[in-house]
């Protein structure tokens, strides 16, 4: 089975095609103690709160730098908490954004594909092929690769919507994934800029290539998980395959609905989110 198959597969296992971000902040958890400590119970809490009441994401997205800023012992942690959550039978992506010249890239792949074995990376296209190569053939072994097209963030703006010959940079971006994509080559596009997405998808659909996409930006950037599947449907591209993200909405979603039982309340979020796609997609 290639990641495509999988992506398929676990939205149907599941009932969803949510990726439930996982990064930390510690002043948002309501634990004492060390940080690798707190981490990785406050994150393997929620997990036991997923097996007992079956409501699962389709995937799940560590951003490797919310562990780095807490020292060595936390990086223990996320390999703990990505063995975990994958022998519970959710996939990981470990969102890393990584890429640099070729050996580099080479030794990257290695590290978040073999040492920390997660199922999907995320990477920057910048640097051009000879940055991209190395992580993408992975895909040959049923690896996930997210390129960074058209992020969430305020500040794409800056350099993604400068122009080349007449195109926006992140449609020729799009079409470079193109040139590289192998089976599991998928691509990052922001919530946030709805109209982008679907001229974006309808572009990946046009082509005849499965592009499966990572749309972060949903909940606290501002993003709509509506609007997305709207996107989606219009540009007639088939939704099992994508994945839509909600980080601190879901973590943390807690602190909202103004409760201590942090788990329960994160996996009722969830649902709310599982659901809210649902109605949408089948409507």
């Amino acid at each position: 089975m290639n990641y495509i198959e999988s992506l398929r597969a676990k939205s149907k296992e599941h009932n969803s095609i949510v990726c439930m971000g996982m990064d930390p902040v510690l002043e948002k958890i309501p634990l004492k103690g060390a940080p690798h400590e707190v981490i990785l119970k406050f994150y393997m809490d929620i997990l036991a709160e997923m097996e007992k009441t079956g409501i699962k994401p389709a995937i799940v997205k560590p951003n490797i730098a919310f562990y780095e800023q807490y020292g060595v012992e936390c990086l223990v942690t996320l390999k703990k908490l990505m063995k975990a959550y994958q022998e519970a039978g959710i996939p990981v992506i470990l969102d890393a954004k990584r890429g640099d010249i070729g050996k580099t890239s080479k030794a990257y792949a290695k590290a978040l594909f073999e040492y920390y074995e997660a199922d999907s990376i995320t990477i920057a296209p910048y640097m051009g092929f000879d940055s991209v190569g190395p992580f993408i053939d992975h895909c040959e072994n049923s690896k996930g690769v997210y390129v960074l097209v058209r992020t969430s963030n305020k500040g794409a703006v800056d350099l993604q919507n400068l122009e080349v010959d007449g195109i926006p940079m992140y449609m020729k971006t799009a079409e470079k994934l193109l040139e590289w994509a192998k089976p599991g080559t998928g691509a990052v596009i922001g919530a946030t800029y709805p109209e982008e997405l679907k001229e974006i998808s309808k572009y990946f659909v046009k082509s005849g290539k499965e592009i499966p996409m990572l749309i972060p930006g949903v909940g606290a950037q501002g993003g709509s998980a509506a609007e997305v599947v709207k996107m989606l449907k219009e540009s007639g591209n088939e939704l099992s395959i994508h994945r839509i993200n909600s980080s601190s909405g879901i973590n943390f979603a807690y602190i909202k609905k103004g409760t201590d039982h942090y788990a329960k309340a994160a996996v009722e979020a969830l649902k709310e989110l599982n659901e809210e796609i649902g109605e949408i997609f089948f409507r």
